[in-house]
């Protein structure tokens, strides 16, 4: 079993994985969170079709280290434009780490420029369909050494 993700004595990093609200995918967000939960992290799943009040509520109230939004539909991109805007009005919330991921636009090959206008708008992090994980979980394993913490076994 790998070592658990810690953030500070004893605490597990807390990632809420959701979708966009017009996406209502599910096998995406199952297979994100065994992955984090893979790599030590306590997981709560917002699952489909997600209102972006909800994300917010939910972040406010649990303060994750880690907010991941994975898209299916295409519609990542022009969605999470709106939600990561509203997540960074937020005093308690601009400085969350949020990446978003998958299938972010419809055209297809705009995968640059729209990974761009995600990280202008505020995402950390932008994983493109065709990426692979490699990058999502180097991401991830970074967290703790960011916020000053350990990686290991409480």
């Amino acid at each position: 079993m790998n070592a658990e993700l810690v953030v500070d004595a004893g605490r597990r990093l807390e990632v809420i994985v959701t979708t966009v609200s017009s996406d209502a995918h599910t096998w995406n967000l199952v297979y994100l969170q065994l992955l984090l939960e893979e790599l030590g992290c306590r997981v709560t799943n917002l699952g489909a079709c997600t209102p972006d009040e909800t994300i917010l509520r939910e972040c406010r109230l649990r303060r994750p280290d880690l907010l991941v939004v994975s898209s299916v539909n295409g519609h990542g991109g022009q969605e999470g434009l709106r939600l990561i805007e509203a997540l960074r009005d937020r005093p308690e919330l601009v400085a969350t780490p949020v990446v978003i991921g998958g299938k972010l636009d419809v055209v297809g090959g705009g995968a640059g420029s729209t990974a761009a206008a995600l990280l202008a708008a505020g995402f950390d992090a932008v994983f493109d369909d065709g990426a692979g994980l490699t990058s999502f979980r180097s991401f991830v394993r970074a967290l703790p050494a960011r916020a000053g913490a350990a990686i290991g076994a409480p």
